[in-house]
C-alpha cells in the first residue's frame, strides 16, 4: 500500500472501499498516481482491477473513502460536473466497445463532436490519430470487418484523440495475439511519452515486463505491498 504524500499526484485515493451487497470488491485502497506515470495494476481475475478503474471515471460509485482526480473530489462532485471529469479520461476496453454500425472514422470523430469542435478540425485530428495507429487506410471500414488487433488500435485512437490527461486501459491485450498485444503496448508507451498518465489493468506478465512501468498488485480487493521498482522510483524523484 502506498502512502498519500505526493504533491505531483493527479489521482489520489484515500481508504477506498467498494462493496456489492455484502461482498467487498475493494477494501481500504490508498494510492497516489503521479502525473505522467505509467502504472500497471496486476492481479488474478476477480481481484478488483476493473472495479478500481471504473471508480475513477464514476462508472461505479465508491462505498467508502475518497478519490481525488486532478483536484476534483468524486465524493462531492455535482452531477453537472461529471462530464467535465470524464473528459479527463480516455478509456480502452478489452472488448473494444466500438459502435458496429458506424465507420472507423465516425467512431473516433464522435469524441470530438460531443466537445463541439468544428468539422475541419475533427477531420484533421482523426486522420492524424489514424496515421499514428497505422489504420489510416481503414477509416471507412466498419468494426465487424476488422480483426481484434485492428479494433483495439481503433479503440486506442478513440481514447487518445481528445488529448485526455489520463488513459485507462482495462485488459487491453487480453484477447489479442502476442504480435497485436505488442503493437498496443507500443502505442500506449507513445501516449505516455507524450505526457499522459497511463493506467493499465492486466494479468499479462509479458506486458508488465515489457512496459517498464510501475506495478501494483491487487488480491481479493486489497492492495499488496508496492513493487520494489515503484518504491525506488518514488524515492529517486523525491530525493
Amino acid at each position: 500500500m502506498t502512502e498519500n504524500s505526493n504533491e505531483n499526484a493527479i489521482i489520489r485515493m484515500f481508504h477506498v472501499h467498494k462493496r456489492f451487497g455484502k461482498k467487498n470488491a475493494l477494501a481500504d485502497i490508498s494510492l497516489d498516481v503521479e502525473s505522467n506515470e505509467m502504472l500497471l495494476i496486476s492481479g488474478p481475475s476477480g481481484a478488483g482491477k476493473s472495479t478500481l478503474l471504473k471508480l475513477l471515471y464514476l462508472g461505479e460509485t465508491l462505498s467508502e473513502g475518497q478519490i481525488l482526480i486532478d483536484g476534483m473530489n468524486l465524493s462531492r462532485i455535482a452531477s453537472s460536473r461529471i462530464p467535465i471529469l470524464r473528459r479527463k479520461f480516455g478509456i480502452i476496453f478489452q472488448d473494444y466497445k466500438l459502435i458496429p454500425t458506424k465507420t472507423v472514422y465516425e467512431n473516433i470523430s464522435l469524441v470530438l463532436e460531443v466537445k463541439g469542435m468544428k468539422s475541419r478540425f475533427i477531420q484533421k485530428k482523426v486522420n492524424s490519430v489514424l496515421r499514428t495507429v497505422g489504420m489510416e487506410e481503414r477509416l471507412n471500414a466498419y468494426p465487424p470487418s476488422l480483426s481484434g488487433g485492428e479494433q483495439q488500435r481503433i479503440a486506442v485512437a478513440r481514447a487518445v484523440v481528445g488529448g485526455p490527461k489520463i488513459i485507462l486501459a482495462d485488459e487491453p491485450t487480453g484477447s489479442l495475439d502476442p504480435e497485436s498485444a505488442s503493437v498496443i503496448l507500443d502505442l500506449l508507451k507513445e501516449v505516455h511519452d507524450s505526457g499522459a498518465t497511463v493506467i493499465i489493468a492486466t494479468h499479462d506478465r509479458e506486458i508488465i515486463k515489457k512496459s517498464k512501468g510501475n506495478v501494483i498488485y491487487l488480491r481479493e480487493g486489497r492492495l499488496e505491498k508496492p513493487s520494489k521498482s515503484r518504491t525506488e522510483k518514488k524515492k529517486t524523484k523525491t530525493s
